[in-house]
């Protein structure tokens, strides 16, 4: 059964918008664990945009599924991630000019600081997944890392255009999966998945967790988060026992 991971930024988002103590990330993560979330997925971002400090020690505390923490290889990210101790850590790319986040790591230009990175983490008892583009060469490198998983970035096959850009984002990322899943390495996925289009992403081969944000955030905005979390959970329930069957 493919773990869905629900990410909460956006919500912290609207709380850092008025600078508020609402919406609360704290409270709507129970919801979404009520909804049947297996993950709680945060980004602590340098510039602390939307997650806080706060969030996160709140978060560790609260959560009783698993707490994903987003982070950038940094020596403060990686203080924090230790401190906290938290049950996963993805390492991601970050620029404080981007909306959201662009594209994978560079593992193959980055390969000893992310590997030393990945062990310090993994030291502290904190399972390591790194997010990247459907890249042959940088999981390759990536699989020298030691992580235990990689996140495939599925933002290029959700923006796609046209129904053949899809299928070719869709093909990149089954190959992905492929060596990724050969290499003895947990397969996620994350970036721009929504109720529309998550469907063939689940659908590839040994796909073991998705990290779905704004799409859930933004249908909660109409249903609220344990209805909105609900849904997902339904629809990839749904695909997965039609997947075993077919």
């Amino acid at each position: 059964m493919i773990k869905l991971g629900v990410n909460i930024d956006h919500v912290a988002t609207v709380r850092q918008a008025r600078r508020a103590v609402e919406p609360d990330p704290v409270w709507v993560a129970t919801l979404a664990e009520l909804g049947g979330a297996d993950c709680i997925t945060i980004h602590l971002r340098e510039d602390r945009r939307h997650i806080s400090d706060r969030d996160v020690s709140l978060l560790r505390e609260t959560v009783r599924c698993k707490l994903n923490l987003e982070m950038a290889c940094t020596e403060e990210m990686i203080q924090i991630a230790t401190k906290v101790r938290l049950h996963q850590a993805t390492l991601v790319p970050e620029r404080p000019e981007e909306i959201t986040t662009e594209g994978g790591l560079d593992v193959v230009n980055r390969m000893e600081e992310i590997t030393n990175t990945v062990k310090r983490l993994q030291d502290a008892g904190i399972y390591v997944s790194l997010f990247l583009d459907p890249d042959p060469k940088q999981i390759e490198a990536s699989i020298n890392t030691g992580c235990e998983a990689i996140e495939l970035h599925t933002g290029c096959y959700a923006t796609a255009q046209t129904e053949k850009e899809r299928n070719s984002e869709l093909c990149r990322l089954q190959t992905a999966g492929k060596i990724i899943h050969d290499a003895n390495i947990r397969l996620h996925a994350g970036h721009g998945l929504s109720y529309n289009n998550v469907l063939p992403v689940a659908s590839i081969a040994n796909m073991h967790e998705l990290h779905i944000g704004h799409s859930i955030v933004a249908r909660a905005v109409m249903v609220g988060m344990k209805e909105a979390v609900a849904e997902m959970k339904r629809l990839l329930t749904d695909n997965s026992r039609n997947f075993r069957s077919g």
